[in-house]
């Protein structure tokens, strides 16, 4: 799909839904499908949304994984779901933001199949080193990156993911040849920084977190609009000189098309005010996720933005999944 037609109708995803026809919305349980495994990263912060929405509805809310397909099954079953209400999605950014980019041809329809409720999560990027690289800032990194060209190595969880992404805009925006090393998720690319077989990585926070604070890896920056409180001495790429970098993973929660208004209106309104509780804020923060909210309209502008972004990043690279 072209991505400026991609982008242009992000917009359908928040249409005026029909009018609902009962008033004391929900009457039953909720099913909330997660399209990936049970106790990845996604899944429990969808767990942890959900118990608090079956709180403050007083409806059971049932999670429901199903992984695969880079999420997209879990996407599809979601779009193909009665739209009552009583089904609701719970998603990456990459599903909603490169997944159309990257695939021909998709399962679900991201701008018809879908209404926006509220952005949940926001998970920043932390740009990492191995010790062995003599660079204690990003400017100090960049020059010592132009003095090597071609020889360091970037780690990823695999091809064009937010990871592999955020490494690729830094090259463009920093002006350094480095190779991307596409591993098999996270995890083994982690493992190779630590043992110095590559040498960087734009990290999720949650997973950056344990090494850089033990000290067996070097944070250079943060992709966060603010320093995180967790990592207090690390300054913001903007800090460091590049304001135009912007690299976060989202998660948000959507439901089917022509889901009645009344359901939209009340879940958006549950799920803004849980995420301003100081248990749910508390719990977010020990996965080192900050709370976001807000309107459909805030979700659908951020959607935009992020293919506006990354669109010409996939183009440039020639990326283009099976």
């Amino acid at each position: 799909m072209n991505w400026l037609k991609l982008s242009a109708l992000v917009g359908a995803l928040v249409w005026a839904a029909p009018p609902a026809h009962a008033a004391d919305y929900p009457v039953r349980p909720i099913k909330l499908i997660v399209p990936y495994a049970a106790g990845g990263p996604t899944d429990v912060l969808g767990r942890m949304v959900g118990e608090y929405l079956s709180r403050d509805l007083k409806q059971a809310v049932v999670v429901e994984n199903k992984a695969g397909a880079q999420g997209a099954i879990g996407a599809e079953a979601a779009a193909r779901s009665e739209p009552d209400g009583y089904t609701l999605f719970f998603t990456a950014a990459s599903i909603f933001v490169l997944n159309p980019l990257l695939y021909k041809k998709l399962p679900y329809d991201p701008t018809r199949d879908f209404r926006l409720l509220a952005l949940v999560t926001d998970l920043p990027v932390v740009m990492e080193i191995h010790p062995s690289v003599p660079a204690r800032t990003v400017a100090e990194f960049v020059a010592y990156a132009r003095q090597n060209p071609g020889k360091l190595n970037f780690g990823s969880a695999g091809t064009g993911g937010t990871i592999h992404l955020a490494g690729e805009m830094f090259k463009q925006m920093a002006g350094v040849d480095m190779v991307h090393v596409a591993y098999k998720g996270a995890g083994p690319a982690l493992t190779d920084l630590l043992s110095g077989n590559i040498q960087l990585m734009f990290d999720t926070l949650g997973t950056a977190l344990p090494p850089v604070k033990g000290g067996l890896l070097r944070a250079l920056a943060v992709s966060s609009a603010q320093r995180i409180a967790d990592l207090p001495d690390v300054p913001t790429m903007a800090e460091s000189g590049y304001p135009g970098f912007v690299s976060r993973s989202w998660t948000g929660l959507l439901a089917p098309a022509r889901t009645p208004r009344e359901a939209i209106d009340k879940l958006n309104t549950q799920i803004n005010e849980g995420l301003k509780t100081p248990e749910l804020k508390a719990a977010l923060a020990r996965l080192s996720n900050e709370p976001l909210g807000g309107t459909p309209q805030a979700f659908s502008d951020v959607i935009k933005g992020d293919i506006a972004k990354w669109a010409p990043i996939v183009k440039a690279l020639g990326l283009q999944a099976p």
